[in-house]
């Protein structure tokens, strides 16, 4: 196998960088020219059948059958007139990927001709097989019916041929079988709230949007040494590799130049991007070597997510032309920074105002303290749940690393708008702020540098950045309507028990300012242990954080437990996002995905110990063996081969003990794979046969560094993260 790491290191080393042509010099002659968004639906449907359309997408009212018919039948011409010859229901199944099955436009006739057809019934509705996706239960191969149903609020798209149909997906039996399903739902629960408490303020507020913008980092390795490493491609991540002597230590990677070959892929994947209307802003390079991000403009929420699940694939696909791989894993190496995405998230009006916009005088501008306390007030309340929608196996290599927000969820506000908190809460009042809003830098020549209104912290998992709260802890790999959906439910939640509390108040006669602040006061007091402004990373926050009940769950098995509690369950059913049968149905499938994947890093690491490492290990002493016999049979004294005798003894020490323990974790995988419950299992993966995987690294790198370069067959992590 050592032969296949350096064909790899060969194509690498006669890589050209590929010329990408940009469709033309200015991105508004292309942007969206590959979705059918309303610009091409006012050319092409009549302005009934676009007012539907319109009226579905702002106000949610439904599509009658005889429109569908109108939009299928403009769509076909519009992506007929791309060359498009299929169409598929683009989806979110709960694997955390999306799923599509294409059909033709074409069907025969009766004659031996036939012609393109597509229906509104096609458009609005499909069947897959829902008991081949994860649904916890809900569907069995016996009750395998299940539907696709067009989303109108998210456009369709044209990838390659294909015009692809974003839709829900739910079981014969109503459940929500997809993560885009209920995060509409949540949409439409905090609209309906947030609506309800701005009116308090502006009678014109008929709407409320949230906004998400959403930061992918990710790791661009080449296609050969990828593909050289089974590990890497069947797990996503290096199960082995010594760390490289170089690696983020310097601190030059983060927004240093970015390498050229590395430079056309990202060209290549924005035109593509941009042409199906992702509007990708910032391009950089990240912290770790080979880590890159990329970050989009804000959109709605629902759009957002959707463009997010296309780049991901789109990267994917791109980089396979440039002879790169993306690993969207969040801790694909050991060693160096692990990848998120940050969800900035903010409310804006149907009037153009953003509710967490705290302007000049934030302690004076009522609307502002109302959206923002509740949402601290929101994520106080449900903080494990929150950690929950965040959890998985990769996240729990990644959180509380120094790369990543601990699992302690907390809030970072900032300084400025931690003593406009307390002096709401202790009834002070100062004249203006301690900050003032400019920076002089005393640099000749250099412009006024403006101040924010908080600084950042990086170690923060829910931070305030100015007009917005940035959630950090998302994992890479992550669809972000999890997160967001719970977002969204309980800051819905936290308002409607706001709007109860103030109309109790304003019954009895109170004025509607006092009211308000009555309320919000009360909320600041009795959230204020979740507010954190220092360093997450220390150890000092979480005793600090234990002193104070907030909750540290480590590992993902113990962070679900949340979705099977009382006040969850009644959260959901409230606003009618899950059904109990759908809590405990994603609990089951969330559990199931963290002991597979385990179980899969288990085999795989089982197979490349006995079929791989032991092999190239043992061929190398036998080398050394061979060395020291011819030593011996010159005559020569032990000093002389003394070096190549300790060699000998580490090899044998490090196989055996690779060899016991990959033993042993075989057996313990094969008890866990007898246990029953989900929940006992996932945690007996967790506990007992991920608990020898680093010690099985440890000794397999220390075997790296043993074996003679030309004789070990992995490619290392030096040339993994280095040479492009």
């Amino acid at each position: 196998m050592s032969s296949l790491r350096f064909q790899a290191l060969n194509a690498v080393l006669t890589r050209t960088v590929p010329e990408v042509n940009s469709p033309s010099s200015k991105i508004s002659d292309y942007f969206a020219s590959s979705v059918f968004d309303k610009r091409k639906m006012k050319e092409y449907l009549s302005k009934d059948a676009y007012q539907s359309i319109d009226n579905s997408i702002n106000n949610g009212e439904r599509i009658d059958r005889d429109i569908a018919e109108q939009v299928a039948s403009a769509m076909k011409a519009w992506a007929m007139s791309l060359g498009v010859t299929h169409y598929t229901h683009w989806f979110q199944p709960l694997t955390g990927t999306t799923a599509e099955k294409h059909d033709s436009f074409f069907e025969p006739s009766g004659d031996g001709y036939g012609m393109e057809k597509f229906s509104g019934e096609t458009l609005a509705q499909q069947e897959p097989d829902a008991s081949s996706f994860p649904n916890g239960g809900i569907r069995t191969t016996f009750e395998a019916r299940g539907y696709t149903a067009w989303d109108p609020s998210s456009p369709a798209f044209v990838m390659g041929k294909t015009l692809c149909i974003p839709t829900v997906f739910i079981s014969y039996t109503g459940e929500s079988l997809d993560y885009k399903a209920p995060l509409l739902k949540a949409l439409g629960a905090l609209d309906k709230a947030a609506v309800s408490v701005a009116q308090y303020f502006d009678k014109g507020i008929e709407k409320v949007t949230p906004s998400l913008g959403i930061e992918q980092e990710y790791f661009l390795v080449d296609l050969a040494l990828f593909n050289a490493r089974p590990d890497m491609y069947i797990t996503g991540r290096a199960l082995f590799g010594h760390m490289s002597a170089k690696n983020q230590q310097l601190e030059d990677h983060y927004f240093g130049s970015i390498p050229e070959r590395v430079l056309a892929f990202m060209q290549d994947f924005e035109t593509e991007s941009l042409k199906l209307g992702i509007p990708l802003k910032t391009r950089h390079n990240e912290v770790a070597p080979s880590q890159f991000e990329c970050a989009p403009l804000y959109e709605e929420i629902n759009l957002a997510i959707d463009h997010n699940q296309l780049l991901m694939d789109l990267m994917d696909r791109v980089a396979r032309r440039h002879n790169f791989k993306v690993l969207l894993h969040e801790k694909p190496f050991a060693g160096v920074n692990g990848s998120g995405k940050h969800n900035n998230w903010s409310l804006i009006t149907n009037t153009g105002k953003n509710l967490l916009a705290p302007g000049k005088t934030p302690k004076n501008n009522l609307m502002f303290l109302t959206f923002f306390v509740n949402t601290i007030r929101a994520v106080y309340e449900h903080a494990d749940l929150l950690r929950a929608s965040i959890a998985s196996v990769g996240n729990d290599h990644r959180l509380g690393a120094n790369e990543a927000p601990p699992a302690i969820i907390s809030i970072f506000l900032g300084s400025q708008l931690s003593d406009v908190l307390d002096e709401i809460e202790t009834s002070r009042v100062t004249s203006k702020m301690k900050q003032e809003p400019a920076l002089w830098t005393h640099i000749p020549k250099v412009p006024q540098i403006l101040l924010d209104n908080t600084d950042r912290n990086r170690t923060s998992p829910f931070a305030f950045t100015g007009n917005k709260f940035e959630l950090r802890a998302v994992g890479s790999s992550a669809n972000s309507a999890n997160p967001m959906t719970v977002l969204n439910t309980i800051v819905a939640d936290q308002l409607n028990k706001f709007r109860v509390e103030v109309d109790k108040l304003l019954k009895k006669g109170e004025k509607k300012d006092v009211a308000l602040m009555t309320v919000i006061k009360r909320y600041i007091k009795e959230s204020k242990s979740i507010r954190f402004e220092g360093n997450g990373y220390g150890d000092e926050w979480t005793a600090e954080a234990e002193k104070r009940g907030l909750s540290n769950i480590k590992t993902t098995p113990k962070a679900l437990d949340v979705l099977l509690t009382d006040k969850t369950k009644r959260l959901f059913e409230d606003l009618g996002i899950y059904t109990e049968r759908e809590a405990v149905a994603r609990h089951e499938i969330l559990l199931e995905s963290y002991f597979k994947k385990l179980q899969i890093e288990a085999r795989v690491m089982g197979d490349m110990v006995n079929n791989v490492i032991i092999p190239a290990a043992i061929g190398y002493q036998t080398t050394l063996i061979d060395n020291v016999k011819g030593l011996k049979d010159l005559g020569l004294d032990e000093e002389t081969y003394a070096a190549q005798m300790e060699i000998i003894k580490k090899i044998s020490y490090h196989v055996n003990f690779i060899k016991t323990s990959t033993t042993d974790m075989i057996n313990e995988r094969k008890t866990a794979n007898k246990v029953e419950d989900s929940r006992d299992k996932a945690i007996a993966y967790d506990e007992k046969v991920k608990s020898f995987f680093d010690p099985i690294r440890y000794h397999v790198n220390k075997l790296e560094q043993i074996v003679a370069d030309s004789c070990w067959p992995l490619p290392k992590l030096s040339e993994l993260l280095f040479i492009k």
